[in-house]
């Protein structure tokens, strides 16, 4: 029981009387599903018609008992919350709590991708695959596919061609790397082939590499 009332001789001798009471019932009700096979269903009414008297007759006796002993329910704490309504109230901020720390996880593996790609630039391993980025980073290679798909809304080459991208464009307006043509500068950021590099290039910018140059040029 949820809520316990205390005990008394009187108590534990009720609840005696309604444990036997509920046994001669039980056997009852037995009886009568095994009655249901047979053709002798004169008795299964008068078992039913019996089994309703009892119901009514029990309930009645429960109620008499109530207001002849209020003292069964003297130690009741009628404040104290059913499990059911308390799992429904709690439920719903457990859930709230979990996803939470479901966000909060991954934003810190997304801030971890994203520093480690910054500072040790693995982009710049032309033959870098989502395994061997997974095994520099100490993670699972199927977590960190999901992380960049679902949570970055990216396909990993194209997550790392936007690395490669971003360094490419500084090195085209550096100055010092002025007479470095751009072939020379898709293999240092880590593409292998110049069409994959324009194309990718011209994804990220709207112009090709050449175009972006020139315009940087231009206009300083």
């Amino acid at each position: 029981m949820e809520n316990q009332s205390y005990s008394t001789n009187l108590v534990y001798k009720w609840l005696f009387q309604i444990t036997l009471l509920f046994m001669i019932v039980h056997y009852f009700a037995t009886f009568k599903n095994i009655l249901r096979y047979t053709d002798n269903h004169r008795l299964l009414i008068f078992i039913n018609s019996f089994l309703e008297i009892i119901a009514l007759i029990v309930t009645s006796w429960f109620v008499l008992k109530a207001l002849k002993y209020p003292e069964f329910f003297r130690g009741v704490n009628t404040q104290l919350q059913l499990i059911h309504d308390f799992n429904n109230e709690t439920l719903p901020k457990t859930r709230s709590e979990n996803r939470q720390n479901l966000d909060e996880s991954i934003n810190f593996q997304l801030e971890l991708l994203k520093k480690y790609m910054t500072e040790e630039k693995p982009y710049l391993d032309p033959a870098l695959t989502v395994q061997s980025l997974a095994e520099k980073m100490n993670m699972p290679s199927r977590e960190l596919s999901v992380l960049i798909n679902s949570n970055m809304d990216q396909h990993f080459f194209d997550f790392v061609n936007k690395y490669r991208i971003e360094n490419a464009m500084e090195l085209l307006t550096n100055y010092s790397k002025k007479d470095c043509t751009i072939l020379e500068i898709l293999y240092q950021v880590g593409f292998n082939s110049k069409s994959s590099f324009n194309t990718a290039f011209k994804k990220h910018t709207a112009l090709t590499p050449t175009e972006y140059r020139n315009t940087f040029y231009k206009t300083n």
